[in-house]
């Protein structure tokens, strides 16, 4: 405390100042103290209204069922959410998943397959469609044809590397039984079928996933909540050198449409996460796996109902590759980033005759509210995709640890990124 201009016996000021030092002390003990029963008043009934979610323990270790983000007080973005924060808030469009997990050593199965079906009957009722390749290591079998025809007239199916000829051929079956249900002839089709490495905890030379599990992940398509992390396609898959798998979310734009997202995240390097814009990477660097992994790849699922073009979808899957890379990825070489976009809003198989026909379409001078769902989504699910991880040994022993709930809450409070989103404030 300063005592310049302080006249008279200096030991008996020191007194002065002590006394003056201690009460104005008591006064803020007080007011600190007041602030605290405030605050801790407010979080317990945010977490009242948030349905009293488990929130992970002060060490670091994880409490209760798998969480996502926000459960964890992690809020990405401005926009809000859809109801279920999922792709699934996109009317119509479902999600179902096959996990194939079974085994140990050299021949372990951790693999699977999901499925997103934009809509009932796509392929007489397609949907306008386009694909983006961020960095193009990788396979997404039908992309050419998406963009030629301007449109998805198939499910949409997601797996490992090598399971992709049998997927396909799923599909293809799956498609066969349909049109002859429906008394239709057969159909030509040109399966959609996207995919990402799982070898380091799956024996993926094994092809473990079949054209049943393929048809029964279109099968159990369904609305509603979207299974996390370790699932389905998701079932082997890390990102960041986490273990993550399957992420999703939503939000709804200014103008009141939805935009989903839906990532299998298989890629990253530790040192390069980041949170929110918060550097976990650098301060989580422990937990890695004792093998190499290779670089990976991010497959992300883009839907939305706004009226769309496949002209925009495009520029909707290039605004999916911004929120990728605010995760912290570079794209790296051996990446296979890459991107779907489709609208539920129109039908692109009109049924009246002649050769033209009407349509709504969006101005592209209000698009910029899309892009911002669309990047937030995105980030979004990847993050959700890593918090639903769970530690995770495979083929031959290899092993991908879980982020640690509470040492990322810590690192997020520590950078003023923490908050009980959940509670919807």
């Amino acid at each position: 405390m300063a005592r310049d201009g302080i006249e008279g016996d200096l030991e008996e000021n020191d007194v002065y100042f002590e006394r003056l030092w201690e009460l104005s002390g008591s006064v803020l003990e007080a007011q600190l103290s007041a602030a605290a029963t405030n605050v801790a008043s407010y979080w317990l009934a945010a977490w009242e209204k948030a349905g009293r979610p488990q929130l992970p323990a002060p060490d670091g270790e994880d409490v209760g069922a798998a969480p996502r983000a926000r459960d964890l007080g992690i809020a990405i973005g401005t926009l809000p959410t859809g109801d279920l924060n999922a792709i699934t808030d996109v009317e119509g469009v479902r999600v179902g998943h096959v996990t194939v997990s079974f085994g140990d050593g050299p021949n372990a199965a951790r693999t699977g397959v999901t499925a997103i079906v934009p809509r009932d009957d796509v392929w007489h009722h397609k949907v306008p469609a386009a694909t983006f390749a961020f960095n193009g290591n990788g396979a997404m079998t039908g992309a050419h044809w998406v963009n030629e025809l301007g449109a998805l007239e198939v499910p949409i199916l997601l797996t490992g590397t090598e399971n992709v000829p049998l997927v396909a051929n799923g599909v293809i079956s799956w498609m066969a039984a349909q049109a002859e249900a429906k008394g239709h002839g057969g159909h030509l089709v040109l399966p959609f079928v996207a995919e990402c490495a799982d070898a380091g905890l799956n024996d993926g030379k094994s092809r473990y996933v079949t054209e049943e599990h393929t048809i029964d992940a279109i099968d159990s398509a369904a609305g509603g909540p979207v299974a996390e992390g370790s699932v389905g396609a998701g079932t082997g898959m890390r990102s960041y050198l986490f273990k993550a798998g399957i992420g999703t979310a939503s939000r709804v734009s200014s103008d009141g449409y939805t935009v989903g997202a839906l990532v299998l995240a298989n890629g990253g390097r530790r040192q390069e996460l980041r949170v929110d814009g918060v550097p976990v990477g650098q301060h989580i660097t422990d937990l890695m796996p004792h093998w190499p992994p290779r670089d990976g790849s991010f497959i992300i699922v883009v839907a939305t109902d706004a009226p769309l073009t496949s002209r925009q979808l495009g520029r909707l899957c290039k605004r999916g590759a911004v929120g990728m890379a605010r995760t912290g990825t570079v794209g790296r070489h051996g990446s296979g980033d890459l991107l779907v976009a489709f609208s539920t809003a129109t039908d692109v198989t009109p049924s009246a005759d002649g050769p033209t026909y009407t349509r709504t379409a969006y101005k592209d001078s209000h698009i910029t509210g899309l892009f911002t769902a669309t990047m937030e989504a995105v980030e979004e699910s990847i993050i959700n995709a890593i918090v639903a991880g769970r530690t995770m040994t495979g083929r031959n022993g290899n092993t991908i640890y879980g982020v640690p709930h509470g040492r990322l809450r810590k690192v997020m409070y520590d950078h003023g990124r923490l908050m009980l989103a959940s509670a919807g404030e």
